[in-house]
């Protein structure tokens, strides 16, 4: 073989092991092909990149400068394969990452993980969360593969191209942060938004961005059911209002129904001192019975407004479940409390 030939080959296999794989060069596009570009990033080997790396491919033209990726790879023509995009993406990733500082907080895909902790690239950098950086709460790493999560940097190397960060520390930091707004501006009536995150027979677990809340179910609705979650929905957002504060402790609990009004308050609102109404005996006193009209109102209506002497009990004039017709005889100035006055005990 010719000396020059030689010469020349060696040239070509020298240049190909100088760009080495993942590493990142300039360069010009010299020819484009129905297929890709002839890419030159130096010496005597072309580089080839495939069009659907392009974003619009008819866009590229001769003499484009830009930086690439090598794959490693060599096509069936001997060139080295590299990619635009890649390229551009680690570059992305290694520019935020160096815009980063101890205490920053980012976002980032976790690639992989084992017993040591999630592990991840930015860039040129890897990003390394320690097992004991990650929530307590979630109990295998498994979780994490692939999914975009936040942490807070701990550490950065810029020279090793290294980032330690928690996830666990960021939590923490936005808890504090959440309990320290809601605690410094909550009062009781406060309108506050809230998500259910657990229901038990007895009520349900609300968030509050981060504040533990509870709401019985009695605070739920006004009408008598018997699960919470015939209103309330596991992860669903509602409006609640603060009814209990304890600060010492950390305790809150919320109220449903108290944002909207009360329907009985409304059914005696629309009562009328001129009217009269139809009820049942639903209670017998020792001083009177319980009169619950068919609008859902209760009220009292005392042995001496139900008989014109007073010298009969109350049991000798009205019994359980008769049916009678009252009058309004006073109402308090909260709405609460109605006491009526018997006109007719219906046959």
């Amino acid at each position: 073989m010719d000396e020059d030939i030689k010469f020349g080959l060696s040239i070509i296999d020298e240049t190909f092991a100088n760009y080495k794989k993942n590493n990142i060069y300039d360069g010009v596009v010299v020819s484009k092909r129905d297929d890709g570009v002839i890419f030159n990033i130096g010496g005597k080997l072309d580089a080839y990149i495939n069009k659907n790396d392009f974003k619009n491919y008819d866009e590229v033209k001769v003499g484009d400068r830009f930086k690439a990726l090598v794959l490693g790879t060599k096509t069936e023509d001997g060139m080295i394969e590299v990619s635009k995009t890649e390229a551009e993406e680690i570059i992305t990733g290694s520019l935020k990452a160096e815009s980063l500082k101890v205490g920053s907080t980012f976002t980032f895909v976790v690639n992989s993980f084992n017993d040591d902790g999630l592990h991840s690239k930015m860039g040129m950098y890897t990003v390394f969360i320690p097992k004991d950086q990650v929530e307590t709460r979630i109990r295998h790493l498994g979780y994490y593969k692939s999914k975009q999560v936040e942490a807070i940097v701990l550490e950065i190397n810029n020279d090793k191209k290294e980032i330690i960060a928690s996830i666990r520390m960021l939590k923490e930091q936005i808890k504090e942060n959440a309990d320290n707004l809601f605690w410094g501006a909550a009062f009781v009536g406060k309108k506050v938004n809230g998500k259910v995150v657990k229901i038990m027979p007895y009520g349900a677990f609300i968030d509050i961005n981060g504040v533990d809340a509870f709401i019985h179910i009695s605070d739920i609705s006004y009408k008598h059911i018997k699960s919470p979650d015939e209103v309330l929905k596991l992860n669903e957002t509602y409006e609640f209002r603060v009814i209990k504060l304890d600060k010492d402790n950390k305790k809150v609990s919320v109220g449903l129904k108290q944002n909207q009004t009360d329907p009985r308050i409304d059914a005696i609102k629309s009562l009328k001192f001129s009217e009269v109404y139809e009820g049942t005996v639903t209670k017998i006193l020792p001083f009177g019975a319980i009169i619950t009209l068919d609008n859902g109102v209760t009220g009292l209506l005392h042995v001496a407004d139900a008989t014109e002497k007073n010298d009969k009990r109350i049991y000798e004039i009205v019994k359980l479940e008769d049916r009678v017709n009252v009058g309004v005889k006073s109402i308090s100035d909260d709405n609460e409390k109605v006491s009526f006055r018997l006109f007719v005990k219906n046959k």
